[in-house]
């Protein structure tokens, strides 16, 4: 399955009490890295929001922002009073402490967190609502990172093509390559020797002919450009997979180049190594 770890979704809602808004942010990161802002309203969920997501994200860093405007009409607020009178009774004494300059500011102890709330009964259906609204917004983000997984999974399967085009046309190559390494070796023997022990000079033959031969890679190169569609139609997320299968092309087109007594064999190789570069930075941003 081909997700892409990159993503935006906004979702919002208006209430009797006031609006609700979820933000979702994701960018390509090697593990799950979940970050949430939320009201001090909504706090009390934090460990359940996280949740839902890790359960819909396997990887990616995720910003998840709640924004909450509540209406004018929503004015029945509680007042903790313990906490205000605690409040208060500290600030007494620190002002006592600091001298007569010193001076207690009601609007910033009605600041403190948890000293003004909302009623319960609609803290009750703003938390259920902002879960909810959460769940819409993650199946938003999750469309939206499948749609951009689609066109990462266009662009790997035209450089997929050009690879599969690429071994082709080595291997196309091997047998010219073969007998004119054979015909130049001969030749060159012949020059420095008026016999030739027949037997002994096709056994070397047949040893350059090993060491050189890019069989081997080629099947292999091919076998990998058929794993990797494989897994853009696996259930499983597959960046971490499609990663390893990129350090698996490069080593295989690098062992190609290296091997190669041949210019357009050379080139070919050269050309897979761009076209698998460009394959892994596509990768990178995939979940």
């Amino acid at each position: 399955m081909i997700r892409s770890m990159t993503g935006f979704a906004r979702r919002e809602r208006q209430f009797s009490w006031g609006l609700l808004a979820w933000e979702l942010k994701t960018v390509n990161h090697r593990f799950l890295e979940i970050g949430c802002r939320l009201p001090e309203e909504f706090r009390a969920l934090e460990a359940d929001y996280r949740q839902a997501v890790a359960a819909s994200v396997r990887r990616g860093k995720l910003d998840c922002s709640l924004h909450f405007r509540p209406t004018a009409a929503a004015k029945t607020l509680e007042v903790d009073q313990e906490l205000l009178a605690a409040l208060a009774a500290r600030a007494k004494q620190i002002a006592a402490q600091a001298g007569p300059p010193a001076r207690i500011d009601v609007l910033e102890m009605l600041r403190w967190p948890g000293v003004v709330r909302a009623d319960t009964r609609e803290t009750a259906a703003m938390l259920e609502a902002a879960g909810a609204l959460l769940a819409e917004a993650l199946g938003d983000l999750a469309r939206s990172r499948d749609s951009e997984g689609g066109r990462l999974a266009q662009a790997l399967e035209q450089r997929c093509l050009g690879l599969s085009a690429l071994a082709e046309q080595v291997a196309l190559r091997l047998p010219e390559i073969r007998a004119r390494i054979g015909a130049r070796m001969r030749e060159r023997i012949a020059q420095f020797a008026s016999e030739v022990n027949r037997e002994r000079l096709e056994q070397e033959l047949a040893i350059l002919a090993q060491r050189l031969d890019v069989d081997e890679e080629i099947d292999r190169l091919r076998g990998h450009v058929t794993e990797i569609r494989k897994t853009f139609a696996g259930p499983e997320p597959a960046g971490r997979r499609l990663d390893f299968l990129m350090q698996e092309l490069n080593r295989e087109a690098n062992t190609l180049s290296s091997k190669s007594q041949d210019i357009e064999t050379t080139r070919a190789a050269v050309d897979m190594k761009v076209l698998i570069e460009q394959m892994r930075e596509q990768v990178q941003n995939i979940e």
